[in-house]
């Protein structure tokens, strides 16, 4: 293998998305409620439902392609599916961060970047 970095960050991906997308099914209707609050006073407060279920869809499928990734990675090298995955997991995080932004959730939107970083670094390591 010849770019553990990129694993470590697809390990890191699938970890962080498989947490996050767990919490969001297991303890669905806690964090519907508390994500209708925080989007009362924003053009997404009737739109809350639908974009929950697309944000957890888009971190399922994060965190399948980065763990398919790190095994090809592993196993031949290969660096499409990992590729993939850093590229939804980019994008996934860039849906969070318009949430957040439209809420004005300036620390939320903080906290994202830092996730962003890695992934985008995956995206550019993997291509």
């Amino acid at each position: 293998m010849n770019n553990p970095a990129s694993l470590l960050i697809l390990v890191f991906l699938s970890m962080t998305f498989l947490q996050s997308s767990y919490e969001k099914l297991f303890y669905w209707e806690d964090n519907l409620t508390f994500l209708k609050e925080h989007f009362l006073k924003t053009r997404l407060k009737n739109l809350v439902k639908p974009a929950l279920i697309n944000l957890v869809i888009m971190e399922l499928i994060s965190t399948i392609l980065c763990f398919v990734g790190g095994i090809e990675l592993i196993i031949s090298d290969g660096r499409l599916f990992g590729f993939y995955g850093a590229v939804f997991s980019s994008i996934t995080l860039l849906m969070m961060l318009f949430g957040q932004r439209l809420a004005k959730d300036y620390d939320g939107a903080r906290t994202i970047v830092i996730y962003f970083i890695p992934a985008v670094m995956a995206v550019y390591w993997l291509n």
